[in-house]
């Protein structure tokens, strides 16, 4: 019998109103994971919502939020400026992840952050902010450069998983890389491009993801 995951609808309050989320936890919870998007996505990126699932499955709960209240999402639709304003996003995903670590499902379990995209960068920040609330980083197709010199700062194991078609922000990982210190692995899906929408791909990153917060989320 398929196990029976709680599904909560949530609003994280910020200081211009309030972020909506879903944040779903499955039974013998292992951990949390937060989910930081990118590059005009949102909560409901299936690709994320793929991953989420996944890892449901493995006993890891997921909170998937909106970064952007529905004006700021309006004024980005116009002028997609604040999808690589870095700094804002990280700055969310630092109150998010304060608030999550306050929630009663929360107690007694650690966090990890999933960051895609631009997102990847502002899950990085916020990990080198928050050393001891997140204890795992994965990033899927992601711009760690975009991170700078906070990617020194990060203290978490950290999954950088690139499509092996993805030639450019394979390099631009590698350049993060060479100024991490903690724990970091590049993971490299064959034949990828940078969505991952060819067949198995997305699977495959979803797996990686699931065993790295796993392992590190103990």
């Amino acid at each position: 019998m398929k196990a029976v995951i709680e599904h909560i609808p949530v609003s994280v309050p910020i200081e211009l109103g309030a972020l909506d989320g879903d944040l779903n936890i499955p039974p013998e919870l292992k951990g949390l994971v937060l989910f930081a998007h990118g590059s005009g996505s949102s909560r409901h990126s299936p690709r994320n919502r793929y991953v989420a699932d996944v890892l449901n499955e493995s006993s890891l709960g997921t909170l998937l939020v909106d970064l952007l209240t529905a004006d700021e999402e309006r004024e980005d639709e116009y002028n997609a400026r604040l999808r690589f304003d870095i700094d804002l996003l990280t700055k969310r995903v630092v109150t998010i992840t304060n608030w999550l670590a306050k929630q009663p499902q929360a107690t007694g379990h650690t966090l990890g952050l999933f960051g895609a995209s631009t997102g990847a960068a502002a899950a990085l920040m916020a990990a080198a902010r928050l050393p001891k609330l997140v204890k795992a980083v994965v990033s899927r197709g992601g711009r760690p450069d975009l991170a700078g010199l906070d990617a020194a700062l990060v203290g978490a194991p950290t999954l950088l998983i690139v499509g092996g078609e993805d030639t450019e922000v394979i390099q631009m990982n590698r350049d993060a890389m060479a100024l991490m210190k903690c724990e970091t692995k590049l993971a490299i899906v064959p034949g990828a491009t940078h969505l991952f929408e060819e067949p198995g791909t997305l699977a495959k990153v979803a797996k990686l993801a699931a065993g790295w917060f796993a392992a590190h989320l103990k």
